[in-house]
């Protein structure tokens, strides 16, 4: 099946279970026009077995945007990707990566490296339930595995079933004694061997994941012969400093004329309709947090709309006021 967002996923902004909502990934939209943009991990059985199909709702203006799913039961796994064909997500994408107790206990999420085969089943009974594009976000393996021997085995089982695109967080999932805190830096990242697997898989298309903190980064990894490059927390607590100017950058668009004052203005009209509709204005201001950051007047954006989001009665002139503060701050 040929993908119609491949050319987007050159830069992508990864799952993240509580950050990557709908109103984090609006605000991420109006700093790049070109970046795929994933939701957080919906799992198959809140969708098929609870009804739960408020969690597939987004703003067309996401768009390209994939949807995320968490499962292992084939047939439910298609269900939801069903769901999530018929909402209008551009590909809907398998968490083979996540290491925290609550997918473990649901067996979904990095436990899946241990059984290629059953991803593999799960895939294609996605693929044969949906036209979206089916793909797959793994790690180089979990525990005491060999990443040099599972990773191959596990790209090419999962391959045959007919998926074409992995994103490879080139850390192992640790899934016993460790935190998933701590397994964000333990053990090391392995970039050397997602780069063999590349080379290893021409054919098929490889985003590397996992420890990328900028743009200059990301061209070196593009440069390098992947074909995409998934960015996680720095562009969730640094959106500007990765997404501002990645159009330009890594698509090739011509640059952008906004600025960070820019799309905090920008949010205004978003965050009004948010409230209207009975929504709380800290639901998306706690995205923006990190909008300034290494900017001066940071600070005070961050303490106005922390201390002010949640107080009664809040509205979009908080924003207002943070953006005030900092541009009195950037003046002095």
């Amino acid at each position: 099946m040929k993908s119609t967002v491949c050319g987007n996923a050159r830069l992508s902004v990864a799952p993240m279970m509580d950050w990557t909502d709908r109103h984090c990934r609006y605000l991420h939209r109006l700093m790049t026009a070109e970046a795929l943009l994933y939701t957080e991990m919906v799992t198959a059985p809140a969708l098929v077995r609870g009804g739960a199909v408020h969690l597939l709702e987004y703003n067309p203006e996401e768009h390209p945007v994939a949807l995320q799913l968490g499962g292992s039961d084939p047939v439910e796994l298609a269900r939801a990707a069903r769901l999530g064909a018929e909402a209008g997500y551009d590909e809907i994408n398998l968490n083979c990566g996540c290491p925290s107790d609550r997918v473990q206990s649901g067996t979904f999420g990095a436990i899946l490296m241990r059984t290629p085969e059953l991803v593999a089943d799960c895939c294609k009974a996605m693929r044969d339930a949906v036209q979206t594009e089916v793909t797959v976000k793994c790690r180089i393996g979990v525990d005491d595995q060999d990443p040099e021997r599972v990773l191959p085995d596990f790209i090419e089982t999962v391959a045959a079933a007919g998926v074409t695109r992995f994103q490879i967080h080139a850390r192992k999932a640790w899934l016993q004694g460790l935190s998933p805190k701590e397994n964000r830096d333990i053990p090391p990242l392995d970039y050397d061997l997602v780069k063999r697997m590349k080379r290893a898989f021409p054919h098929l298309h490889m985003s590397v994941n996992g420890g990328v903190e900028s743009l200059d980064e990301a061209e070196e990894f593009l440069n390098a012969g992947f074909d995409g490059v998934m960015v996680g927390r720095a562009a969730y607590h640094r959106p500007w400093d990765i997404l501002g100017e990645a159009d330009a950058r890594l698509f090739g668009a011509a640059p952008g004329a906004n600025t960070p004052e820019d799309i905090a203005r920008a949010m205004l009209p978003y965050t009004e309709a948010h409230l209207t509709s009975g929504g709380k204005l800290h639901q998306v201001t706690r995205h923006m947090l990190g909008l300034f950051a290494g900017r001066p007047g940071a600070r005070l954006w961050r303490r106005v709309l922390s201390e002010g989001a949640s107080r009664p009665g809040a509205g979009p002139e908080l924003i207002e006021e943070a953006l005030a503060q900092v541009e009195q701050g950037q003046a002095a």
